[in-house]
């Protein structure tokens, strides 16, 4: 069964397009990684400052992993987070 993470991020006004980059350069890195099954971001259609990641890792570990490497370091916690508004975090199992 699949571990599933469903980020929530709203940037601070003003930085919607430094967190779409930040997203950009994080898409490919991170479907790279051997746990990574999914992992698509989307933008609100009614918010533009508000993106959902959608996450899906072969196990909790896997996402822990994911959260050690080098680039969710720099780019997420180094670079997104301090131009975030709120970020919320939640985890599922598949059934």
């Amino acid at each position: 069964m699949a571990f599933v993470v469903i980020a929530t991020w709203k940037a601070r006004p003003g930085e919607e397009q430094r967190i779409k980059e930040i997203i950009a350069t994080m898409t490919p890195l991170s479907r790279a990684e051997p746990g990574n099954l999914h992992y698509q971001a989307q933008v609100s259609t009614q918010d533009p400052r508000t993106f959902l990641l959608y996450e899906q890792y072969v196990d909790a570990g896997a996402y822990d992993t994911h959260k050690a490497t080098a680039h969710f370091h720099e780019h997420v916690v180094g670079h997104a987070v301090p131009f975030l508004e709120s970020r919320e975090v939640a985890t599922y199992e598949t059934i």
